[in-house]
């Protein structure tokens, strides 16, 4: 996988469009790999391949408009796309996307960032809950800043660490990613289970 990755976007004046590409996509569409792909091109970027900043410009970006992609699709269809998109056991994803903008707005936009199919269906919530839109953009780009400055970082310091052996940084840089990911979860399900017991 990382060998792909880093053919698609080192070496190409389409690095950066590729790097968008991807991470706006992943947002509506959580089956491309976003995470791995902003991870890669820091370890590029401490290669000297690519420019860091312009890595997480574009990660960001790419974030950003594919949230708005399905803030508006949650805004505009609601429950007639939650219906085919969230149908079965991934619908408890999206009621529980509905009850955390409900009870903790803003914060949970930041947090679900950070969880591929929970960003998914906390902003399509976001959207059909009516949000309003400026409420919602100031939060999204702040999330999405946050996770491409901690995905193209993870792969940059990981690539300096291991220079001569960037593949070893990637996969060090995507382990962390996991364990991050991991942690938020359990946070999340270890407080909902004490909530639940008092």
């Amino acid at each position: 996988m990382f060998q792909s990755i880093v053919d698609a976007i080192s070496g190409s004046a389409w690095s950066y469009a590729i790097i968008f590409g991807v991470a706006m996509v992943d947002a509506f569409f959580p089956v491309v790999p976003s995470e791995a792909t902003v991870i890669a091109a820091g370890v590029l970027a401490a290669q000297g391949d690519l420019h860091l900043a312009l890595v997480i410009a574009a990660a960001a970006a790419g974030a950003v408009c594919g949230d708005n992609v399905t803030f508006w699709l949650g805004r505009i269809f609601g429950e007639r796309i939650a219906m085919r998109l969230f149908s079965g056991s991934r619908r408890k994803h999206y009621d529980r996307g509905h009850r955390m903008i409900e009870e903790r707005g803003g914060y949970i936009i930041l947090i679900a960032r950070f969880i591929p199919l929970g960003r998914t269906a906390v902003t399509f919530s976001a959207g059909s809950l009516n949000w309003e839109w400026p409420r919602f953009i100031r939060w999204d780009v702040l999330a999405g800043i946050l996770w491409a400055s901690y995905a193209a970082g993870l792969g940059y310091f990981g690539g300096k660490t291991f220079e001569d052996h960037p593949f070893r940084g990637f996969l060090i840089a995507f382990a962390a990613a996991l364990a991050v990911t991991g942690l938020v979860e359990f946070v999340r399900w270890f407080r909902k289970r004490a909530a639940a017991h008092t």
